[in-house]
């Protein structure tokens, strides 16, 4: 295996709850109030550290959209995905964005989001706006 070059992100900063490394900055956040299967996520404009798994179909409660998994470039752990293109005309705003699920990253201040027994919904990326 090749040398892992990581980029260190300076300011507010999210980064993977396993392993601490940089994931995206807190500006670059676009919305905190999306849905997963685990809990809350976040819509992010840009992240970096990561590697995208494989295309696929996934069906979510605002509608079918074509995603790609993203894991932490260090450790591997699944931090969210990428969405790739949405069927639903009025979810196209999504496409090329990201999704971090609270539970798997930290907060610019460190702190940790611990997944509740009443988010435990089917489906995900519902945006409470």
């Amino acid at each position: 295996m090749g040398r892992l070059f990581v980029i260190n992100l300076e300011g507010n900063f999210y980064s993977c709850k396993h392993c601490s490394t940089h994931l995206a900055l807190s500006d670059d956040i676009i919305s905190k109030s999306f849905h997963c299967r685990h809990g809350r996520a976040y819509l992010v404009n840009n992240v970096v550290n990561v590697t995208i798994g494989e295309k696929e179909e996934r069906m979510m409660i605002t509608g079918m959209h074509t995603v790609v998994d993203i894991f932490c470039v260090k450790c591997g752990s699944i931090v969210g995905w990428k969405y790739e293109a949405a069927h639903e005309k009025g979810q196209t705003y999504k496409e090329g964005k990201f999704i971090l699920e609270r539970y798997k990253v930290s907060g610019p201040e460190g702190s940790h989001y611990s997944v509740s027994q009443e988010s435990q919904a089917d489906g995900s990326d519902a945006d409470d706006a």
